[in-house]
């Protein structure tokens, strides 16, 4: 197994689709990074040679913010929404979605399980 940016990419995978186990990574960016190391991209991973994965591995070091330093950065960029008390800091707060989407019906991964109210179903019946 190739190890990159403290992450074990997969063997058996394309180096293409193998780099996107790589958080920060994503397919484009791991298209962009194979051409400018020179690496075909439907290489299997395990194909490839000491100095290939040296060359991608040197690429992302330099160019690229990836796995732990980019999770503290996106961390620190809520918690900065968080504290300034911006919209989406609050909607972060009180964990709810913060991109325009409805509430009233939906949302029931962000807001948790249902909590049923008592004696709501015989009130609805007397009106």
């Amino acid at each position: 197994m190739a190890r990159i940016a403290g992450v074990d990419i997969p063997r058996d995978k394309n180096i293409e689709v193998s780099l996107g186990y790589i958080f920060g990574i994503g397919r484009p960016t791991s298209i962009k990074i194979l051409d400018q190391a020179g690496v075909n991209r439907e290489t299997k991973t395990r194909d490839l040679t000491d100095e290939e994965v040296n060359r991608i591995r040197d690429l992302i070091d330099k160019n690229h913010t990836v796995e732990g330093e980019l999770r503290k950065q996106v961390r620190q960029d809520i918690q900065r929404l968080i504290e300034i008390s911006s919209y989406r800091g609050i909607r972060h707060r009180r964990g709810l979605p913060l991109r325009g989407q409805r509430t009233k019906t939906n949302a029931r991964t962000k807001r948790g399980a249902r909590r049923t109210v008592a004696g709501r179903r015989r009130a609805a019946a007397k009106k």
